[in-house]
């Protein structure tokens, strides 16, 4: 089966043991990890019409980290969500964003 599906065989014992244990919710992935995120979707939305609807001061266009300083987000975190939301602000003067209706929960796993 994992060779069909091409992922190793860890990952179909898991998945089937998933599903006799809990049935078709099994199949929903588990919390992740770690720490909870700290980022909320309102954290992504700043970033985003920041980058779009602003420009700092002294320049011409958003750094990761001058964003990162104005918004109080690391430059990781700003660097994830730019790359989500295909934002270059160095490259090009117009953006465009997605009309799929499933973006932010796209982009949520993403950015995570």
């Amino acid at each position: 089966m994992s060779r069909r599906l091409g992922v190793v065989p860890d990952t179909v014992r898991t998945w089937r043991r998933r599903f006799l244990e809990r049935g078709l919710d099994g199949l929903c992935d588990d919390p992740w990890p770690g720490v909870p995120w700290k980022i909320t979707d309102a954290d992504v939305e700043r970033v985003i019409v920041k980058t779009l609807e602003e420009t700092p001061k002294n320049a011409t266009h958003w750094s990761t980290r001058s964003m990162a300083a104005a918004t109080g987000m690391s430059q990781p975190t700003v660097s994830r969500i730019w790359r989500a939301f295909a934002l270059a602000p160095h490259r090009s003067q117009t953006f465009e964003l997605s009309t799929d209706p499933l973006f932010i929960d796209k982009v949520r796993d993403i950015v995570r």
